[in-house]
């Protein structure tokens, strides 16, 4: 079918129920937070958000954001408040109903936190209507002797729903990690990866094989490899991609070279989401509108990405169904 033109899109997008499973709480602080605290050193918003901005490199954009991030996390409340508004913003303006988004074990470590304050404080700021999971982030060298205590301890805390691996995926990864993620997945946690991103299949193969997971942060890179490819669609792997964090941080040149289209046309389960906004500038909607825009995907298409969200989603099946059921309404409404 041809494009929708820019008003319909904008309908279609605002009605579709959607989810956000790659959603970095750190990456998503409101900027007026920062223009709150120090109006003078955050008067402007970054370079990084204007829509043709690269990053030189993943350190550059890590650097950058922890910079800001920072300064603004420091407590459990201060979890909670910018939560409550990333929340409300993504009910009331982007229509999702469900996210999965993780913490930075770092900054338990580093800032030292409370872990567990961090996550009620999270999942206390959900609006009536939305669920949230919430996931910990620990980097590549994020186990060590400070940190291994609480670390073993935390895949055992009783309102975290999964961990995931973070961080520069061309960095080591040590023994502990596969013990670690197999002793997630016995105490009933959901367990991911960053991989695929920066590094190659190699990266994405060891996730899978090592790390056992079946959810991959991003995995784009995996398109490379078309015997490992099929071998990962065999496995039902999914793919929790974003496309506009992938093109500023130079992982694909350009939205139209982006390797979705690819996934999705192989039968791949994709989902989509934001990743850091704080970072890129964007919204969840304007992710599915260049997709629409620069990869030719039709209403029909966008539908099933935003059904892949509630497929994957840790909610009873009876609640899955019914925003399937929306979807479809929504997509009949404006095919055609």
């Amino acid at each position: 079918m041809s494009k929708l033109p820019a008003p319909r899109l904008k309908a279609f997008l605002d009605a579709l129920p959607k989810t956000e499973t790659h959603l970095h709480i750190e990456g998503a602080l409101p900027y007026e937070l920062l223009q709150k605290q120090d109006n003078a050193q955050w008067a402007r918003p970054p370079l990084s958000w204007a829509p043709d901005y690269k990053f030189g490199s993943f350190a550059q954009f890590e650097e950058e954001l922890l910079t800001m991030a920072t300064q603004w996390y420091i407590s459990p409340e201060r979890y909670h408040e910018a939560a409550r508004i990333v929340f409300r913003r993504l009910y009331e303006e982007q229509h999702v109903r469900y996210v999965e988004t993780s913490f930075a074990s770092g900054m338990v470590e580093f800032l030292g936190l409370n872990g567990q304050g961090i996550i009620d404080a999270i999942k206390h700021a959900a609006p009536q209507g939305m669920v949230v999971k919430v996931f910990m982030g620990i980097h590549h060298a994020g186990y060590n002797e400070r940190t291994r205590g609480w670390i073993e301890e935390s895949v055992q805390w009783p309102h975290l729903d999964g961990i995931d691996l973070h961080g520069q995926e061309t960095d080591p990864v040590g023994e502990w990690a596969p013990r670690l993620w197999e002793k997630a997945r016995a105490n009933g946690m959901i367990t991911k990866a960053h991989a695929g991103e920066f590094a190659g299949p190699e990266f994405v193969r060891y996730a899978v094989d090592d790390l056992q997971v079946t959810r991959i942060q991003h995995g784009v890179r995996a398109v490379q490899d078309p015997a490992f490819l099929e071998e990962l669609h065999q496995r039902g792997i999914a793919f929790d991609i974003c496309p506009i964090s992938n093109v500023k941080l130079d992982v694909v040149p350009t939205m139209r070279e982006h390797p979705i289209r690819r996934l999705v046309d192989a039968g791949f389960t994709c989902t989509v989401s934001t990743d850091d906004p704080l970072s890129f500038g964007n919204q969840l909607h304007e992710e599915y509108q260049a997709l629409h825009d620069e990869l030719d995907f039709t209403v029909e298409e966008l539908g099933e990405l935003a059904k892949n969200g509630f497929r994957v989603a840790l909610i009873p099946d009876e609640l899955r169904q019914r925003h399937l059921d929306e979807i479809d309404r929504v997509v009949a409404d404006f095919a055609g």
